[in-house]
């Protein structure tokens, strides 16, 4: 065995087994050992332990990352909740003690150059500074004993900054004492200080190696002597293990601690099952059964964290999450912490633009006290919501709306290839007649995404065989085929029966949908998720994907007041944020179900019966105006022709009359519209936002510019009230709240 050109090493016996036969250890060929060895030789003193976080990161297999919570934080980040929850509070009690230390000092006798002190002078001064002296003490002795657990600390970059600030505040007050005429004290705070739970042990043992060398650095850097010898010591303080889930399945205990800080691990709760094993998240759930089943994984945290709290052994803690913690579900979490005391601290929406994890986060610090300063994205705020925001409203008291109740549906989720292409959908279209004496047609729809609304349709189909049995279902024979060849072998593996056994059906059909848009000629659609929100027609018969939500109404009012500058107000500011770009996302329970349309033109109504109402006349007529010139932008009638479908039914097909205006297409998009916002686009919103604002009986103060955006949101959160209240008033005893909750499914 050769060396490979190491400096200064031969290989010797025992080199052949003990530690380099251990399944514990790495793999290393002589190489890597030769760059360890010439590593050794190297100034480590500067080097900044967060960097080994980063290294860590990118060395792990990109699928686990998820589960181990290992996206790394920068400073800025982490001091933005090291700041709040450990620097703040506690220098706020030190300055109240610096303040009678200093009282103390400054009325005790004073020795001048011309007076010395004597007799009961001298012991009166001595008396109070032996008073100031054991301030000081008792101050740093619960400085000393003040402890902060981050119970996913990963490779330890809250650890580190956490213990740096706990020093430096330390040292701040011994330099203020020192100032006060106190005798100078030394560093008395470690790594000690510093509590965590981490589930990979690598991680672990980086965040002991990180949290020992900041205390070394910080050391050398303000003066002190730091050991030289042993110098990376056990640290047993970093405990390896889960910090959610005991091994007996209940739920794990964290150590008793002042503050809790962290970034737990971002995994959505539909990726759970995926990235943690069903049996894992069955176990979750089943411990954290206070929790919602439908959360994301870092929620666990938040509830631990508050349930410390109640039990009187937390203080204060602040936590990361990706945005969603503001709404759904995720927000449950927060409603009991905003119930029983208050958020103190919270960045709602900010920037994480870091690889391997491309979302946007909240940070969130919360206690059990009453009252005191609270700050919402750096500024004062009178109270932070559940949601995040500091509005005049709590818009997370906002009501569903019985009038509104099932009208607005999410499309239908397939769960596997039922998908057709255009060629292949139109050939199986104009295959012969099927033994029922039925045609094709009946279980084939054009089917719509996102894309296919907010830029140009893709002209795909998708099979639908609706509520059929299988046996009714295989009478479309070239269809059933498509599905048994294309769907059957994956939903044969699916975890839900239902799925398994209905393998021919969509995995969630949308019955009530199909049955809100039974006789209407068509229907409006929304994107869940996008930049703007959008609302469009679709014709009767088209499928809407799961990513689209279908409202069945097919009257021009109804379109013009979704499309106004009131529902969206109201859309964005109960909807939720989503993704890297941060995009408008749109559901029925949070924001159509509480919706307060204007008296007289609810979605409980049919619109014959609103027919002759002026108000609804003028909506109708604006929003026609507003979807004619858009459909014109969108397919300019010299640049496309319209052709029938090989088979009657169905709506025309819209293409290009040449490739030349094929290429012009692809630029006739809705957010390409909305982002250029031409004047006539202009002009058509605001005839239709003035309509609506009639409708709301609020013309005057429309046109005296006093609805602002904020105006707006408080008067409809006032209607939701209102109707709210009176709906609670006509329920029967034992019905529900009707507080806006999770999303509705079709």
């Amino acid at each position: 065995m050769k060396s490979g050109g190491m400096v200064g090493f031969e290989p010797v016996e025992w080199f052949n087994g003990g530690l380099f036969d251990s399944d514990e250890t790495l793999p290393l060929t002589w190489e890597d050992i030769d760059d360890l060895i010439r590593a050794t030789v190297l100034d480590w003193s500067d080097i900044d332990p967060p960097i080994l976080g980063t290294l860590f990161e990118r060395g792990l297999d990109p699928d686990k990352r998820s589960q181990l919570g290992a996206h790394y934080t920068d400073r800025d980040k982490i001091m933005q909740i090291v700041r709040p929850v450990i620097a703040e509070p506690v220098m706020a009690e030190w300055a109240a003690v610096k303040a009678q230390m200093a009282d103390l000092i400054d009325n005790a006798p004073a020795k001048t150059a011309e007076k010395l002190l004597v007799g009961a002078d001298l012991a009166a001064r001595n008396r109070a500074f032996d008073r100031a002296e054991a301030l000081q003490k008792a101050f740093l002795e619960r400085l000393k004993a003040f402890r902060v657990l981050d119970p996913a600390c990963g490779s330890g970059n809250f650890l580190y900054l956490a213990l740096l600030e706990h020093k430096n505040i330390e040292y701040l007050c011994n330099l203020e004492a020192e100032a006060l005429g106190l005798p100078r004290a030394f560093p008395s705070i470690g790594p000690e200080s510093v509590l965590c739970i981490e589930l990979n042990p690598d991680a672990a043992e980086l965040a002991r190696v990180s949290v020992w060398i900041g205390e070394i650095q910080w050391m050398r850097r303000n003066g002190f002597e730091a050991a030289r010898n042993q110098i990376l010591r056990t640290l047993g303080t970093i405990q390896c293990r889960d910090a959610v889930l005991a091994p007996d399945g209940t739920r794990a205990e964290w150590p008793r601690a002042d503050v809790v800080v962290g970034n737990p691990p971002f995994l959505g709760n539909k990726k759970m099952i995926g990235e943690l094993g069903e049996g894992y998240t069955l176990a979750l759930r089943k411990a954290w059964d206070s929790v919602s089943g439908g959360v994301d994984f870092v929620c666990y945290w938040f509830a631990n964290a508050w349930d410390m709290m109640l039990a009187g052994h937390l203080v204060r803690a602040g936590l990361v999450s990706t945005n969603s913690i503001r709404g759904g579900a995720n927000r449950e979490v927060l409603t009991p912490i905003v119930d029983g005391r208050r958020i103190f601290e919270a960045w709602g929406d900010e920037e994480w633009a870091l690889d391997g994890a491309e979302v946007r986060v909240s940070l969130v610090c919360f206690d059990r006290t009453k009252g005191g300063a609270v700050r919402l994205d750096g500024k004062a705020a009178p109270e932070v919501f559940s949601n995040l925001t500091a509005r005049g409203e709590d818009l997370t008291t906002a009501a569903r709306l019985a009038t509104n109740a099932n009208v607005a549906f999410q499309g239908p989720v397939a769960v596997g290839h039922f998908d057709l292409t255009p060629d292949s959908a139109r050939a199986i279209l104009l295959a012969p007649m099927n033994p029922n004496g039925r045609a094709n047609k009946d279980v084939l729809r054009p089917w719509l995404n996102v894309v296919d609304v907010v830029r140009r349709p893709s002209g795909k189909w998708i099979v639908d065989f609706g509520e059929m049995e299988r046996s009714d279902a295989a009478l479309y024979e070239a269809p059933f085929e498509y599905v048994l060849m294309e769907v059957k072998p994956e939903r044969e593996q699916n975890r839900d029966r239902q799925r398994r056994e209905r393998w021919w059906r969509l995995g969630r059909s949308g019955a009530a949908m199909r049955n809100a848009l039974v006789g209407l000629r068509r229907f409006i659609a929304t994107p869940e998720t996008s930049k703007y929100r959008l609302f469009v027609w679709l014709p009767a018969g088209t499928m809407p994907s799961h990513k689209l939500y279908a409202i069945a109404r097919d009257d021009d009012a109804s379109f013009g007041l979704l499309c106004s500058k009131f529902h969206e107000v109201w859309s964005v500011a109960l909807g939720r944020k989503h993704g890297v770009g941060n995009d408008l996302r749109y559901t029925t329970s949070t924001t159509f179900e509480t919706f307060p349309f204007p008296a007289g033109l609810t979605p409980n109504i049919p619109a014959s019966a609103y027919a002759t109402d002026l108000r609804a006349q003028k909506i109708a007529a604006t929003a026609a105006d507003l979807n004619a010139k858009r459909e014109i932008w969108l397919n300019p009638p010299d640049l496309v022709q319209r052709v029938p479908e090989v088979v009657p039914g169905y709506p025309d097909r819209i293409v290009p009359i040449s490739p030349e205006a094929e290429k012009t297409l692809k630029t006739r998009t809705l957010p390409n519209l909305c982002n250029a916002r031409p004047a006539w686009l202009d002009h058509a919103h605001k005839a239709l936002d003035e309509a609506v604002t009639e409708a709301y009986g609020w013309g005057d103060d429309w046109r005296a510019g006093k609805l602002t955006a904020d105006e707006i949101l408080a008067r409809l959160f006032r209607l939701n009230q209102e109707r709210a209240a009176a709906q609670h008033q006509e329920r029967p005893q034992g019905a529900g709240s009707g507080r806006a909750g999770t999303d509705q499914g079709g």
